[in-house]
């Protein structure tokens, strides 16, 4: 098994590990701690030396960090997060709606009279700390640079991850990585910059045409790299992981030891740009007034896909669409009260392993039946573990890391017949997901511009969601890519390579949840007639291919364009997936695909 079902975090385990750290405070002579979910790299996901919210808190979702001062420790999370929160710290830590309430207005609320905050520089950007800072002036609160003070508490602390990289081949990359670098050289050479700080794992495996396992679900090597207007690289990195990978990275990437890093950056030549949104604070201040800020140069050709990677992604989808069909057809087959979730996961991964391509799940598997459903990151653990019983619906959600792509899916099925509520709320969500696919939009337009389009139908209802609607996903990287995403706070325009998430959905805390998920690539729209001859447009392909439960759908509610795209798409996935699968489940997926 890739994936394991362990309670990984305990809530009575968080009280005793803040007052150790509570007892550090006097010592280091401050009045608190911030402890985020992040990484010296900043990328989303984090290895287990770095769980430090976690270990400290209990709190293991993917985004959020906690302040602990004397008197008070506030988790901070977002709206993916507010069920699960509950059941994972203890009462000594107070779950604080997030970006609602900001950093520095909990801690005025907190400390009145002022006080000094102790953060580590590595684990916070140049962006964060800068805004907190401005937003806490005249407050009498100080933030300080100090060494980490939850590790200082962590007996057993995990080692660094330390495993080796591997090239990533070319015909499934579609470009080499010296051009690549060339190419990124060029706008470098454009703005007038020698070089570049390069932070976050999969930039850097995209930029070299690399992959590694130092995060589990997420194929990328732990390391920095400085990106000079040469198109050579400086790999600030273990030495040890790129033994035999002299020939791949070529005499242009020489590789030093990471200790060396911060020592480099006084040597390098101004300007060198820097992601005020990725570089860790410490490498801002350690470049002063030679570091500008300008965009991280992987991020956006690493967002745009080629057509060797999105023909990848495609292939790998087909074959990930025949292992969740035969999942499907095996769990129709279940009576209710028969089967657990986590027999529902280790089917589907089983499924999944028979593809020799596949490399691991791209993240967690989410089975979430009844109540466990409307937790929208919910990881079943031996404690969760629960029998699907008539009348749940279940959300799955799941993906794979396969050598050509990274696949994420989720569908929503009904386990017996499905109360009503749950399939006029299903039909409303699977309205949003049919809208979102279906749109054109002019070109130049971000994701904040065009969400909405997801929610009108729940919105309608004066129902809504508290998660993004989509999320941008990498070529065989990270299955949350940035900076592309379906979001109200997303201003990065859309092109053409881009592939994101399309999964709106609903959850009733206590009752249900429900997730439609297909990932969508962004392309150059076909012209139409009578249409603005000078308007370049965009639309979507879709990439997933997965039958959604019909049985959970009121026809009714569903217009004659939204109901025709469904029975198009229905005989697409038969089309697609159908020759992949068993017989037996080939019949099942010609009754699943019908027209509606």
């Amino acid at each position: 098994m890739l994936q394991t079902f362990n309670v990984t975090a305990r809530p009575e385990q968080g009280p005793p590990r803040l007052a150790a750290l509570r007892d550090v405070f006097e010592s280091e002579g401050v009045d608190g701690f911030i402890v985020p979910r992040a990484d010296a790299h900043q990328g989303e996901y984090v290895a287990p030396r770095d769980a430090r919210l976690a270990w400290l808190t209990g709190f293991t979702g993917s985004a959020g960090f906690c302040i602990a001062l004397q008197d008070s420790a506030g988790v901070f999370i977002d709206g993916r997060y507010r069920t699960q929160v509950k059941a994972q710290v203890a009462p000594e830590f107070i779950p604080v709606p997030w970006p609602e309430t900001s950093m520095s207005a909990w801690l005025r609320q907190q400390l009145p009279q002022g006080g000094r905050v102790a953060y580590d520089p590595w684990l916070h950007t140049v962006e964060q700390i800068s805004q907190a800072e401005a937003a806490l002036a005249g407050s009498g609160i100080t933030l300080v640079q100090s060494e980490n003070l939850v590790d200082k508490i962590w007996p057993d602390q995990p080692a660094p991850p330390n495993h080796p990289a591997r090239p990533h081949p070319l015909k499934f990359a579609g470009e080499p990585h010296e051009a690549k670098r060339a190419r990124l050289a060029a706008t470098l050479a454009q703005a007038g910059e020698k070089a570049a700080v390069i932070t976050l794992p999969d930039s850097i495996c995209w930029l070299l045409n690399i992959r590694g396992t130092d995060i589990e679900r997420n194929p990328v090597v732990h390391g920095f790299a400085v990106l000079h207007v040469t198109g050579k690289v400086d790999l600030y990195a273990i030495p040890t992981k790129f033994d035999g990978m002299k020939a791949h990275l070529g005499p242009d990437v020489t590789i030093h030891a990471p200790e060396t890093f911060l020592d480099a950056l006084t040597a390098l030549e101004s300007p060198v740009r820097i992601d005020a949104g990725t570089a860790p604070r410490i490498i801002g201040d350690k470049l002063g007034a030679r570091g500008v800020t300008g965009v991280e140069p992987c991020a956006l050709p690493k967002a745009c896909k080629n057509a060797a990677e999105i023909e990848g992604s495609a292939s790998a989808h087909l074959r990930d669409g025949a292992a969740m069909v035969e999942m499907l057809y095996w769990l129709d087959q279940q009576p209710p009260a028969s089967i657990t979730e986590t027999q529902v996961v280790a089917q589907l991964e089983q499924l999944r392993r028979r593809d020799d391509m596949l490399q691991d799940i791209s993240f967690e598997t989410i089975a979430g039946s009844g109540p466990n459903g409307a937790i929208m990151h919910y990881r079943v653990t031996e404690e969760t573990d629960r029998t699907l019983q008539s009348g749940d619906l279940i959300v799955i959600d799941s993906g794979g890391q396969y050598l050509d792509g990274t696949t994420d899916i989720t569908r929503t099925v009904a386990i017996g017949p499905p109360p009503e509520e749950a399939r006029a709320a299903f039909t409303r969500v699977l309205a949003g997901m049919i809208a979102m696919s279906r749109l054109r939009w002019p070109a130049g337009l971000a994701g904040c511009h065009i969400e909405a389009i997801g929610r009108m139908p729940l919105w309608l209802a004066g129902q809504d969601f508290d998660h993004g609607l989509g999320h941008g996903v990498g070529a065989y990287l990270s299955v949350h890519e940035g900076p592309q995403r379906l979001s109200r706070i997303s201003q990065v325009p859309l092109q053409p390579g881009m592939i994101l998430s399309n999964e709106p959905g609903y959850y009733r805390e206590g009752g249900f949840g429900i997730r439609l998920e297909n990932l969508l690539v962004v392309q150059d729209a076909p012209a139409l007639p009578g249409g603005d001859a000078h308007r370049a447009m965009l639309d979507w392909r879709t990439l997933a291919f997965a039958p959604i439960d019909r049985r959970l759908i009121v026809a009714e509610m569903l217009d004659s364009d939204a109901r025709a795209w469904l029975d198009d798409y229905h005989a697409q996935v038969a089309t697609n997936i159908g020759p992949r699968v068993t017989p037996a489940a080939k019949r099942w997926l010609d009754a699943a695909t019908a027209p509606l």
